[in-house]
């Protein structure tokens, strides 16, 4: 403890000792102050509790607006910025207060979110002053009123102080053994508030990845040396018994089935506790698209069995949903989309989903329009929480420049998920289609067996920054009415890496090669062949545009393919992105491709990142063209072109 401790009111004066539960405090309130945002809400004394329409301005009783100054001349541009986010009365400052109770409330709550967010940059004798008309706040009587002309001033002064850095480091308790550094507690290091509590997180995750559920730090003894700007910092943590799952209790369940959720988290009673299983069980329920919000708790003592009961509270979606869609091509034309679907069909999570397109408006005439329409149904865990059922059946009628085609498909099959990375899944199909090609007009009935394997690391699978995915696919097929059998293969990879902290510059990169053995190219129906070209592979040429054409020009499809890309995204603002980017691509009517006959395009396009993914447009041209290709693509559509 130190030796000596004073109350604050903003700040610490120089060559004091930091008292233990204000810094304590500040530490908590930091991390408050680092995920926050400003947000409009339904205010009562000053403190927005709801809402955001301004609307709301005439609900607030004795409406006083304010004007704010904030100034920090100790403090570098990105301080001054962390400060004004974390300052309520600026990041409100366009609405009013209520009354002037309310505006001394609000100040005083700012004044402790400041603080908090000097510590969070290890500023540990900063100081903030605030006066309202002209008079400190802390001198003001509690029924103080501003009667003067609004806006009423108010005046946020900060000396930020020296930066400190970490001193002297212990770990006591059942966390003696650990080395500090491996947790970022390093002496001369950095002294965040928020740093010090991530090492305490990740010191307690470390012992409850032992299986030790009630690992917890017991006692914390941080003293902040105003004469060396130095912070010594004493955590003394208990680890606590080695532990295995008691009951899980589920609440918040209405039309999903209790016990289905229940055995969805797949926490077996009596297996050893993991940290782990619990953040994989969260996801596993998050992934089943029935639940808006999804809370694991563990008790804070064990059963009577030595195990640990676990609580899961839930909160559910809306089961129906729809939508509409769209992509647009100079090169395809315009295609529209549309579905309807439900996420709980029979209470455990079933999905249905319907949906039918239409593509090619504007590029072909109405008699030569695309469509396809089908049904989907999912069911999770047939056999165990990490496996998934489905079934779907589809009808596609379209008229690409390579073939004419009308098919009617059905297929079952099952998923799996080895890991959270892992996913396999094999299914059964039957495929009958009508297809006129360059090598006529052709019926098929094709039996197949699609068999695929997928790792995913990606941090996100909307707008990806760092991580890499990989696709390995293999389709048997056996067409019955002419008794040709061939062998689909297919591989794809891509990968993302984060140029700086920030993911302001990411560079995307993919491949993806394929090919067909163990038959000729005319007994493989026409959409089954490889085809490159257009806005999902090599933009700048048209739909199927690249590979081997028939004497009339149009394309026939290929035995195998190469293709490659390379994106730098760059975000300009935080929803605002430009990409340049180059593909390349090859088809041969071989079974390996033909590298000695690649098409090269090259582009930059727009981002507009929205919470249901980028919105993107493409604009792009031909390196390599020949007479048939266009000058120019251009694309628009829907997510990352991969």
């Amino acid at each position: 403890m130190p030796a000596h401790e004073e109350q604050m009111s903003g700040g610490t004066a120089p060559g004091r000792v930091l008292p233990r539960a204000l810094l304590l405090a500040m530490m908590c309130a930091s991390v408050l102050a680092a995920e926050s945002s400003p947000a409009a809400a339904f205010e009562l004394f000053g403190i927005k509790l709801w809402g955001s329409s301004k609307d709301q301005d005439a609900d607030i009783v004795d409406p006083l607006r304010y004007a704010v100054t904030i100034t920090a001349p100790d403090a570098d541009k990105d301080l001054v910025k962390k400060l004004e986010n974390a300052s309520a009365l600026k990041g409100d400052e366009d609405r009013p207060v209520s009354g002037s109770l309310g505006l001394m409330a609000k100040a005083r709550s700012d004044r402790e979110q400041l603080v908090a967010a000097l510590y969070a940059d290890a500023r540990y004798e900063g100081v903030v002053t605030i006066t309202i008309d002209g008079k400190p706040l802390d001198e003001l009587p509690p029924d103080a009123e501003f009667k003067g002309p609004q806006p009423i001033p108010v005046a946020i002064n900060i000396a930020a102080g020296p930066k400190f850095t970490l001193g002297d480091i212990r770990l006591e308790g059942d966390a003696a053994g650990l080395m500090s550094a491996d947790y970022g507690l390093i002496s001369g290091g950095d002294a965040g508030s928020g740093a010090v509590l991530k090492a305490e997180a990740l010191i307690v995750r470390t012992l409850k990845e032992q299986g030790r559920p009630l690992a917890k730090v017991t006692d914390r003894q941080i003293v902040a040396d105003h004469t060396t700007s130095t912070l010594d910092v004493t955590l003394t943590v208990a680890a606590g018994p080695v532990a295995g799952y008691g009951a899980t209790t589920v609440e918040g369940t209405e039309k999903v089935d209790r016990d289905f959720t229940e055995y969805m988290t797949g926490l077996k009673r009596g297996k050893q506790y993991s940290p782990q299983e619990i953040s994989d069980a969260r996801d596993r329920l998050l992934a089943l698209e029935v639940f808006n919000s999804v809370t694991f708790k563990e008790a804070d003592k064990l059963d009577a069995d030595g195990n640990i009961p676990i609580g899961v509270q839930v909160s559910e979606r809306k089961p129906r949903y729809f939508g509409l869609g769209g992509t647009f091509s100079n090169t395809e034309g315009l295609g529209l989309e549309g579905y309807w679907g439900h996420r709980n069909l029979f209470g455990h999570a079933e999905k249905l989903r319907i949906d039918g397109a239409i593509s090619g408006i504007g590029s072909n005439n109405l008699s030569d329009l695309n469509y396809n329409a089908g049904i989907m149904f999912e069911k999770p865990g047939v056999i165990g929480p990490a496996s998934k059922f489905f079934a779907s059946f589809k009808t596609v009628l379209e008229h690409p420049d390579a073939y004419d085609h009308f098919s009617v498909k059905g297929s079952t099959g099952l998923s799996y998920e080895l890991d959270k990375k892992q996913t396999v899944s094999a299914e059964v199909a039957l495929d009958y289609s009508r297809i006129t090609d360059a090598f006529g007009k052709h019926t098929y009935l094709i039996a197949s067996v699609p068999l695929q394997y997928v790792y995913d690391n990606r941090d996100s699978r909307l707008n990806p920054t760092r991580g890499f995915r990989v696709l390995a696919y293999a389709e048997p097929s056996y067409d019955i009415l002419s008794g040709a059998a061939f062998l689909k293969l297919k591989g794809e990879g891509s990968a993302y890496q984060s140029l700086d902290t920030a993911s302001k510059f990411v560079l995307a990169e993919r491949v993806a090669i394929g090919s067909i053995v163990g038959t000729g190219l005319q007994n493989v129906p026409a959409d089954r062949r490889f085809y490159s070209g257009g806005g999902g592979s090599v933009r700048g040429y048209a739909y199927q545009g690249i590979g081997p054409k028939d004497f009339t020009g149009q394309p026939i499809g290929g035995l195998s393919f190469f293709e490659t890309s390379v994106e730098m995204r760059i975000a300009v603002t935080d929803t605002i992105g430009i990409v340049p980017f180059v593909d390349a691509g090859t088809v041969s009517t071989k079974s390996v491709p033909n590298f000695s006959d690649v098409k090269v395009g090259a582009g930059v396009g727009l981002r507009y990142v929205t919470p249901f993914g980028p919105l993107r447009i493409d604009a792009a041209v031909p390196l390599n063209r020949d007479p048939s290709d266009p000058h120019f693509g251009i694309y628009a559509g829907i997510g990352q072109a991969f």
